[in-house]
């Protein structure tokens, strides 16, 4: 029995600024991914130790291979900052 998987929306139909958006929101949600990650390791309990160090490595790599790509791309940090406050006053006004 195969399954027929659906795509929301295909990347190839995505335009060079929308690719660029979903790049820097990537790099932000992994950023604090990473973030909550090390600080639940601070706090963790025996086996979890184990867990949290994977998902640091984990959520560092991807990280990076994000970062590399948006350094190809001509992405600043002060771009991703300028962004990341930019959806945070968003968030603000919504909530």
């Amino acid at each position: 029995m195969q399954e027929d998987y659906i795509r929301e929306s295909r990347i190839v139909d995505k335009t060079d600024i929308e690719k660029e958006m979903d790049l820097i929101r990537n790099i932000i949600k992994v950023n604090e991914e990473l973030n909550t990650a090390n600080s639940n390791f601070q706090f963790a309990e025996e086996e979890l130790i184990d867990y949290y160090t994977y998902q640091i490595k984990a959520h560092q790599s991807k990280l990076n291979y994000l970062i590399k790509q948006a350094k190809t791309r001509g992405i600043t940090n002060d771009m991703i900052n300028q962004i990341k406050l930019k959806l945070l006053g968003e968030e603000l006004d919504v909530g």
